[in-house]
């Protein structure tokens, strides 16, 4: 390699090293109340195959997207939240009891982290962490709790994030209920049809909480 094409490498990298050292240290809060809830639901009901299909990789990638088109994280920071979030949900799916769902906890913290620094409306991060968590307990342990616990924890989560009253997201907790018993009522058999079925789910409930934070 030649002198020139040296120094352009190490400028390229110097560049690369700065934007994103600019990405993670820079914070550019937004209004997490202005998102384009079809665009969402859509993303979710992506991620909800994902999830289900044990595709991480791809999981990743969708997360990424949310966070930087809906929620305004700079690109390489998107990653990292993605990341968090991912490893989260599949720590948690391969847990068996409480003990091993705990395990999860530290990077749903971390998650809630990123997102209270890019918010304009900054929330309690480890009340959000331990709350998200125990709704996904919840959830999986139906011989103890019913779909009325994850409707109820869903919308005090959502209200603990923007500061409103918890009944203001019941419509929002009520859709995505509904849309996660007719995933379960199929379970491995969900077909083309089913999955559009989901997706018009949430397409009700991120409308619903649209309207909520408005």
């Amino acid at each position: 390699m030649n002198v020139s094409l040296k120094q352009t490498a190490v400028t390229t990298l110097l560049l690369l090293i700065a934007w994103i050292v600019v990405d993670f240290t820079i914070d550019k809060p937004t209004d997490h109340r202005q998102f384009d809830a079809r665009e969402v639901a859509r993303l979710d009901a992506d991620m909800w195959r994902s999830y289900y299909d044990r595709r991480p990789v791809k999981l990743f990638f969708q997360l990424a997207e949310v966070m930087r088109s809906q929620y305004g994280a700079p690109f390489w920071r998107s990653f990292a939240i993605a990341y968090r979030a991912g490893k989260a949900a599949f720590v948690f799916k391969d847990g068996r009891n409480r003990n091993e769902y705990n395990q999860a906890l530290p990077e749903l913290e971390r998650y809630f982290t990123y997102l209270n620094e890019l918010s304009q409306t900054r929330f309690d991060v480890p009340k959000t962490a331990r709350l998200e968590l125990e709704w996904w307990i919840v959830r999986r342990e139906k011989d103890r709790f019913t779909p009325a616990d994850w409707e109820r924890l869903l919308a005090e989560e959502a209200g603990l994030l923007y500061h409103l009253p918890a009944d203001r997201f019941r419509a929002y907790a009520r859709f995505r209920t509904e849309a996660m018993l007719y995933r379960d009522a199929r379970n491995d058999r969900m077909t083309e049809a089913d999955w559009q079925r989901v997706r018009q789910l949430l397409d009700r409930s991120w409308l619903a909480f649209h309207q909520a934070v408005q």
